[in-house]
């Protein structure tokens, strides 16, 4: 079954919705071009129903904020492409990339990214944030975007994963690296760092992208109990039990695809 999400629905009428998808343990899928009030919202009510339903509210605080963080990332990847196309510019030609950033610095500001949407339907450049979740064990957060990394996206990307692992607390990380070079970047560090501070593996939040199929996601893997083991403890625990590559492995754990299949989905939020 098939489910989705309208706008002109009350908050009351959007958590009946959810609540229905979590007793059929369908997958949840939000949409959206600019992430507007409402839609907060609903990414807050997606969340809390989830969380309250699998006795894990305490991670409520951690997680909204940690998923609101990685969609505003991914909608400042998706202005990224939208201005180097307005420019004409080639961001894969390093000096190009560097004239689209200096403008993009000089010129766009977070409050500006609505302004975008048109351009960003436009141009087939959506966050799909996806949830699916095992009952009581674990939470996968996906957050989606319709192309690869840049080169130089990639390279800063592990240079903010790196230093974020030197500090336990945000304070200590802002005065040692606010830099406002990109927008992009403190956001993921903040999530490394709310993660390490509430007691999750700061490696169940990782970015890759898939040249396959043109898509870059940041997954979130939240446990919602104490033994659940994460997906790298069980790699790690085979690759060391049965001897085999670690390339073999690597195929096994593969995180599944979830979209499509009897889903409750809020389009354009």
């Amino acid at each position: 079954m098939k489910e989705t999400i309208d706008k002109k629905q009350s908050l009351e009428e959007v958590e009946a919705a959810i609540d229905r998808s979590l007793a059929e343990n369908r997958v949840i899928t939000l949409i959206t071009y600019y992430l507007s009030r409402y839609g907060e919202q609903v990414l807050n009510a997606i969340l809390s129903r989830i969380l309250a339903r699998f006795g894990r509210d305490d991670l409520q605080e951690v997680v909204y904020t940690s998923v609101k963080e990685l969609i505003m990332n991914a909608t400042k990847a998706n202005l990224k492409r939208v201005v180097f196309n307005d420019l004409g510019l080639d961001p894969h030609v390093p000096g190009q990339y560097e004239e689209g950033m200096t403008f993009f610095k000089k010129n766009l500001i977070e409050d500006r990214m609505k302004e975008y949407r048109e351009k960003f339907r436009t141009a087939n450049l959506p966050v799909t944030v996806t949830f699916y979740y095992e009952p009581f064990k674990v939470l996968h957060v996906k957050v989606k975007n319709n192309f690869t990394l840049l080169p130089e996206e990639e390279r800063r990307i592990r240079e903010k994963f790196d230093n974020a692992r030197s500090f336990d607390n945000l304070m200590d990380f802002y005065l040692h690296f606010s830099d406002n070079t990109e927008g992009a970047g403190m956001g993921l560090s903040l999530v490394g760092i709310l993660f390490a501070q509430s007691g999750i593996d700061r490696h169940s939040f990782s970015i890759y992208s898939s040249e396959r199929y043109n898509e870059t996601i940041a997954r979130l893997e939240i446990p919602l109990a104490p033994q659940y083991k994460t997906r790298r403890d069980r790699f790690n625990e085979e690759l060391s039990r049965t001897g085999a590559s670690a390339e073999e492995l690597r195929q096994k754990f593969r995180p599944r695809d979830v979209e499509g299949s009897g889903e409750l989905s809020a389009i354009d939020f």
